[in-house]
This record gives C-alpha cells, structure tokens and sequence, in this order.
C-alpha cells in the first residue's frame, strides 16, 4: 500500500474515532477502558502472528524500545486523551493538536539526531492556522476556568508522550522490527503499566451495560487500533516520525465531514478557508508542494 493510501487510510479512521470515544465515558474507570480497548487490540494482533507464525524474538534492546513505546504511546498518551476530553471541547483539543508535530520535530532532533525539516515546520504550521479557523466559532464561548486550564494540561502531556512514542517508534522500526510484531509487543507492554496503575489506585472495575460502549470499544480496538496504529506505523517506518505526525492536523476534517453527513453540521467560508489551509499546510509538509528559487540572469561586473 502507497504512503498516500496509509496517510488517508489513518486519518479516515481516526477522524471517526473522535465520536467512538464519547461512548468510552462512562461507569467503567477511563484507565481500564484505555487498557481493554489496546488489550483486545493485541489479542487480535497476537492471534495474527501466531496463526502465521511471524518472528517474536528481538534483541533486550528492541524490547527496551517496544516497552518505551507502549508506555508512551498506549498507555500515557490515551490516558491523558481521554481525560482531557472530560474538560474541554473537541474543537479545542483539535487545534491544539498541532502541537504533536512540534513535540515530535524537536524529541526527533534531541533523541535522534536527526534534521529539522522545514516543510515539515512551515506545513504544520499552516495547517495549525486552518485548524483555528475551522473551530474558531467554536470555540466563541470559551472562558477560562479551572476546567478548562486542566483539560488543556492534561492534553499537553498527552501530546506531548504521542510525539515521546512516535520517535520511539521510528528508531525501534528503522531497526527492522515488523510493524505488526511491534505493535503487538508494544501495546502489550502498555498493560502492564495501565492495569497496573489500575489495580494499584483501586479504579472500580464496573462493567457498562449499554450496548454503545462495547461496540465503539470493538471499533475502537479493531480499527483505531489494529488498523489504523497498523498503517501509522507503516508510515512512521518510510517517512519518519516528524512526516507522519501530520496525519493528526486531518482527523478533525474528517469528523466534521462525517458530522455534516449524520449531525447536520453547518460549514461557513471561514471554515472552508481553514480546510484548504489545512490540506495545502499537509501538502507542503510531505513535500508534495514545492516552492522552486526563482533564478534570475546573471550579470557579468
């Protein structure tokens, strides 16, 4: 599969996990709903390899970055994702979701030595720019409040341990670690830190009865999980974390295209504005928009 079909193959499914989560908040402690949504996630990804008898084995140091990976990635920052969301609006949280690539641009150049592109810096920062227009009247009512200062915390820590995870990820898959063998040994290593806080902190394990919560659950393993960290790993692996971080900046175009389809959401010119700064921002960040030096004729002295 293309880096392209990848690239909107994640952001198709995550843009429609933002509505699967809501159905996440309720008796169940949101600790162990983060756990069994990554612990069905890597059942399924278990039976995989076993069916077709795929490698397990790697090095102690390829295990020490699965395990950094998950803990980051699985269990730190869905931990904070779903917090913050008890606190603070979507739109909000989708435009300051721009703020993993910049993580990521700087962990990748700290932990990695590896360059800054700048496609990559001016391209999120566009599409950080269409992000606000797009919620901008969404987020007209905002105060500030206690509430509101914790979600925006708890979103930075979990923005912040995405872009800790993505670099991770791309330093342990450089070193020929499958993709479907890491995320199986990363998400299970995520469990041991997310049930363990769990069990140590006395979260009550209350089992919902409404129908919607295992079903977004199952949606939320199988394809937000299973497929879609399927497919972002694959990008990770070809194009680096920084690149593929930008397929967050989409996911929220995504939801309100689905939401125009099912809620009647209504589209004004300031967000259609934002939506072609958001794709053109995406563009240039993949280098698939390049601005050419403009030469002009030499004069001789």
């Amino acid at each position: 599969m293309s880096n392209g079909l990848l690239f909107c193959l994640c952001a198709f499914i995550w843009g429609t996990t933002w509505f699967a989560i809501t159905f996440q908040h309720s008796e169940m402690s949101l600790i162990y709903s983060v756990g069994m949504r990554f612990c069905c996630a890597a059942l399924l990804l278990g039976v995989w390899c076993f069916w077709h008898k795929l490698n397990m084995k790697f090095s102690w140091r390829a295990h020490v970055k699965m395990l950094g990976a998950g803990f980051s990635l699985y269990t730190l920052d869905y931990v904070f994702l779903y917090l913050s969301q008890q606190f603070i609006v979507s739109a909000l949280l989708a435009v300051f979701s721009a703020s993993v690539v910049y993580f990521t641009i700087f962990l990748r150049r700290f932990m990695l030595g590896k360059p800054v592109r700048m496609e990559v810096v001016i391209g999120a920062a566009i599409s950080a720019v269409g992000l606000y227009l797009l919620f901008s009247p969404e987020m007209e009512g905002l105060t500030e409040s206690k509430g509101l200062t914790l979600g925006l915390i708890f979103a930075t820590i979990s923005f912040f341990f995405a872009a800790v995870g993505n670099v991770i990820s791309e330093n342990a898959l450089s070193e020929e670690v499958p993709v479907v063998q890491f995320n199986f040994w990363a998400m299970s290593y995520s469990l041991l830190f997310t049930f363990g806080y769990a069990l140590y902190t006395d979260e009550p394990f209350v089992l919902p009865e409404a129908s919607s919560y295992w079903l977004t659950l199952a949606y939320l393993a199988v394809f937000g999980s299973v497929l879609a960290f399927g497919a972002y790993m694959k990008l990770v692996k070809n194009l680096g974390a920084d690149k593929s971080s930008n397929v967050i900046l989409v996911c929220p175009v995504v939801a309100l295209v689905i939401s125009t389809l099912f809620e009647n959401y209504q589209w004004s010119i300031m967000g259609l504005t934002g939506v072609v700064a958001i794709l053109i921002g995406n563009a240039i960040a993949m280098d698939k928009l390049k601005f050419k030096k403009r030469t002009g004729p030499v004069h001789s002295q």
